[in-house]
């Protein structure tokens, strides 16, 4: 069988294929309404069923049909998928030339007609448009699809209009992407152009297929990678899409493709790919590198799933030979005014998201990222940079902190400090003894957390490298837990006092269970979450040096232990209210150990609501994290931390007050002989 004739019929049942695919029915919801409900989302009476959909047909000059949504008793535009283009008959006459000869000779015959179903988003053409295009000049519009551009152009970028242009740009893709000469780039490059304008990037979120807008990334990404380049370069330039190709071997010294282009009224934005020599030496043929530039794509491709996070530069599409792995990437910011970090990503193609796998952050600074992507054909081959929303920025807020800080660093080493002066006197019982260890731990680990938050702060700031900000957050995540586990192992003494009175654990036991406890446990867990999240570059926030949210969770590894302590302390106390409301006279041996207990008890059952208030605002913060009031609050208790546990901890013990002075009297005593 003749080679034409095979393509031919492929072609055509690709044809058939696609068009029966689109013209299947799409059910918005089984509780769509007709008749009056419909009449009251056209005069947009309020509506009785939240979650209902009404769908009405557009106006006489339109084709398709708009859907409304019932949102607290308002219809709400749902989707619009109302357009004025012919599709079918715009794809007509740029493809029957390629398939006329396949009629066989037939003349207007079945071959001069593509097979589109009638129902479909493709078939909204009258019988006899596509035919009134055929004849003289079918070829040269075929070459470079150049005839079909005034439609689009003339056309209004409405919902509609754009979901048509990306089944169109699609199917061009699919079904005419052989030898795309220059003039067939910049007529593709136009029309995409057409839809991608910054403009009309609002009209968006009204497509009716949300992933129209990863669609149309797929669909460039595969006729740009088809591109012929007659020369040693090739440059397509339009506004809101930039194409540019090389040819390239392993003799090259590196290979840089530069684009500076329109994104607002506001100015140019720019991006740069470079291919490293090393990576060219993989080679081992001359080939070609083609890339893509769109700096309004990533807003688009946001309606998917970035949660807070924002496409914060370029999205810059890498078409290589499959040899290369690594590109080098450099995003200008779009947003310069929020000072928080970034986290490269790579579009994943099959899943329809950004991934923060394909790539790891090289530098950061107030205006740039640079980041290291491993080019994937199969799986990554578009790349971007994501932003977490800044914490609302107050001068209140930067004082409260820093105040905050130092207050509380400066209290816990005034905690410390009178502890070891008072250590010999207040530690002469078992349990007061252990109850003291405790606290100094506790005071210890708040203080070295306190001073590698400044650090971390710092680190950040200066946008110093990845792998300090990496060790930043886990010496951080690390001392944090260590003050929960400390005070955990608080709690289990005071069970230990009032429960089992009758068993005795000695010094050296005890010391050990409490160091498993307080460091070995946090060990445990700061290991496991950096060793699991970070080899896929999810160990990290956007926009700080702590633990990332929004795409692996890791903060729960720090969240949930923290407040399963905060929950069992509480429950200590109140063991302890019901223990000493039933205390007997049978307990009066224990009488001294008892009112330790007690003291004890009130340490814990003052620091964990406010250890467990500070977290918990803190959570409100990772859920709305634009309010004022919560950050000043999370500010407020994080920040005093260690005042408060001088205050609770030391200053209102009896026991530390009086060795406190005693130590001052026999200070002064021995001052007042030295001079006598």
């Amino acid at each position: 069988m003749d080679v034409r004739v095979i393509h031919c019929l492929l072609l055509w049942a690709a044809h058939f294929f696609l068009a029966m695919s689109h013209s299947t029915p799409r059910v918005l919801s089984n509780k769509s309404k007709t008749g009056d409900e419909q009449d009251a989302c056209i005069n947009l009476i309020p509506c009785q069923d939240n979650g209902a959909i009404c769908i009405q047909p557009c106006s006489p000059s339109f084709h398709g049909e708009t859907s409304f949504v019932c949102e607290d008793r308002k219809w709400q535009l749902l989707s619009d998928a109302c357009a004025s283009l012919d599709v079918q008959s715009l794809f007509q006459r740029i493809s029957q030339s390629e398939l006329l000869p396949c009629s066989g000779g037939h003349g207007g015959g079945a071959g001069a007609h593509l097979p589109f179903g009638g129902g479909g988003k493709l078939g909204h053409g009258k019988p006899g448009d596509g035919a009134k295009h055929f004849g003289a000049g079918n070829q040269s519009c075929q070459a470079d699809f150049s005839c079909i551009i005034p439609d689009i152009l003339s056309s209004p970028a409405i919902p509609g209009n754009i979901a048509d242009i990306v089944e169109l740009l699609k199917k061009i893709s699919l079904l005419l992407s052989e030898n795309v000469t220059r003039g067939k780039m910049q007529s593709y490059s136009r029309i995409a152009n057409h839809i991608l304008n910054s403009s009309i990037i609002s009209n968006w979120a009204f497509v009716k297929d949300r992933n129209a807008g990863s669609i149309l990334l797929d669909s460039v990404n595969l006729f740009a990678g088809k591109l012929l380049l007659r020369n040693e370069s090739e440059s397509i330039q339009e506004p809101f899409i930039a194409t540019k190709g090389y040819s390239i071997h392993r003799n090259t010294s590196g290979r840089s493709f530069d684009f500076s282009m329109e994104f607002n009224s506001t100015g140019n934005i720019t991006g740069n790919v470079v291919i490293p020599e090393e990576e060219l030496l993989r080679l081992p043929r001359a080939s070609k590198a083609i890339s893509v530039a769109f700096p309004t794509l990533g807003a688009i491709l946001e309606t998917n799933q970035l949660g807070p996070a924002f496409v914060n530069g370029m999205v810059l599409s890498v078409l290589l030979p499959e040899e290369l792995q690594n590109v080098l990437l450099t995003f200008e910011k779009l947003n310069k005014l929020e000072q928080v970090g970034a986290q490269c990503v790579g579009w994943h193609s099959a899943e329809r998201r950004w991934d923060p796998r394909a790539c790891r952050l090289r530098a950061h600074s107030v205006t740039a990222v640079v980041c290291i992507c491993a080019h994937q054909r199969r799986t990554y081959r578009s790349f971007s940079i994501l932003m977490a929303p800044a914490a609302p920025r107050s001068l209140v807020l930067d004082y409260i902190t820093r105040v905050g800080l130092g207050l509380s660093i400066l209290s816990l080493v005034l905690c410390l400090a009178i502890e070891a002066v008072v250590w010999h006197h207040v530690t002469k019982t078992e349990i007061t003894y252990m109850r003291h260890f405790c606290l100094v731990n506790i005071a210890a680990s708040l203080l070295v957390a306190d001073v590698l938050f400044i650090l971390a702060a710092i680190v950040h700031n200066t946008a110093l490298n990845y792998q300090l900000c990496v060790a930043a957050t886990f010496f951080l995540h690390f001392f944090y837990l260590a003050l929960f586990f400390w005070m955990f192992t608080l709690g289990l003494l005071i069970l230990y006092g009032l429960l089992l009175i009758f068993f005795k654990i000695t010094r050296s036991v005890f010391l050990a269970a409490a160091f498993s406890i307080g460091y070995g446990c946090p060990l445990v867990v700061s290991v496991l979450t950096v060793a699991i999240t970070e080899p896929k570059n999810g160990y990290l926030r956007p926009g700080a040096c702590w633990l990332n949210w929004y795409e692996t969770k890791a903060l729960l590894a720090f969240v949930v232990p923290a407040l399963s302590i905060i929950v069992m302390n509480l429950i200590v106390v109140v063991v302890v209210v019901v223990k000493t409301g039933r205390s007997s006279v049978g307990e009066g041996c224990k009488s001294q150990d008892l009112s330790s207990m007690i003291r004890v008890s009130k340490n814990v059952a003052l620091l964990t609501p406010l250890l467990g208030l500070t977290w918990g605002f803190g959570l409100a913060t990772i859920i709305d994290s634009r309010s004022l009031a919560f950050h000043v609050v999370f500010a407020l208790l994080n920040a005093f931390q260690g005042f408060f546990i001088l205050l609770f901890g030391t200053l209102l013990d009896r026991k530390t007050r009086e060795a406190l002075r005693m130590n001052c009297l026999s200070s002064r005593r021995r001052w007042g002989l030295e001079k006598s």
